[in-house]
């Protein structure tokens, strides 16, 4: 696939650039800061961006509205959003618009090489890949007026898995469940979320994670 890069680390740029192309993908720029990669992806729109949340001048949230931009101007480029730590509120508008082509992976992930590569294929094909400690750090709750309290541990593991980007036979598989049992347990996570009645990726995706941000 096409790729840019936005990391103001040289070291950790220059290694996703050398990653990458050892992958056999094609590194179509790999810049220092989100005006560079904007300029960069109207130029000649790549199939996936990584970019940094934290970049110059500021180093608050450049690369995550530049994501943003990036996902309402051109939503056919994939956007895999690297932080340091987890940012809840940056998590959230990230993946509130649309569960499609996106991800949010912790930086320490990227060292996971197996894990970082999926992530990009699951990105490029039209889905999403959240990092699993984002999803633990988001599930995990412990007042019973949450919607989450209600989940067996059965049901909770389905949730992380549904909300890492996993599909279906993923999940049975990741779980040593039957595909028939993983659409039981995700029937009855939707019913009490009080989702049952909200239709495609958004009530497997985007609206269990809105009620986890809620």
């Amino acid at each position: 696939m096409r790729v840019m890069l936005a990391e103001d680390s040289t070291l950790l740029r220059e290694g996703l650039v050398r990653l990458l192309a050892e992958e056999g993908h094609e590194v179509l720029a790999a810049v220092g800061d989100a005006v560079a990669l904007l300029r960069e992806v109207e130029a000649r729109p790549p199939d996936l961006v990584v970019v940094d949340i934290r970049m110059p001048p500021t180093h608050t949230d450049e690369g995550l509205r530049a994501a943003l931009e990036i996902r309402e101007r051109w939503p056919e480029i994939g956007v895999l959003v690297l932080s340091q730590h987890l940012e809840r509120a940056y998590a959230a508008q990230l993946l509130t618009s649309n569960a499609e082509r996106v991800g949010y992976l912790l930086k320490d992930r990227v060292a996971q090489v197996e894990e970082f590569l999926d992530a990009l294929e699951r990105i490029r094909a039209g889905g999403a890949a959240i990092d699993p400690e984002v999803v633990r750090q988001l599930v995990v709750r412990t007042t019973h007026s949450d919607p989450l309290a209600r989940l067996t541990p059965r049901e909770r593991s389905v949730l992380e898995a549904l909300a890492e980007g996993h599909t279906n036979a993923a999940i049975a598989e990741k779980l040593h469940i039957s595909m028939s049992t993983v659409e039981k347990n995700l029937n009855t996570i939707f019913d009490k979320l009080e989702l049952a009645r909200t239709t495609g990726s958004n009530r497997r995706i985007l609206a269990v994670l809105r009620y986890l941000e809620s």
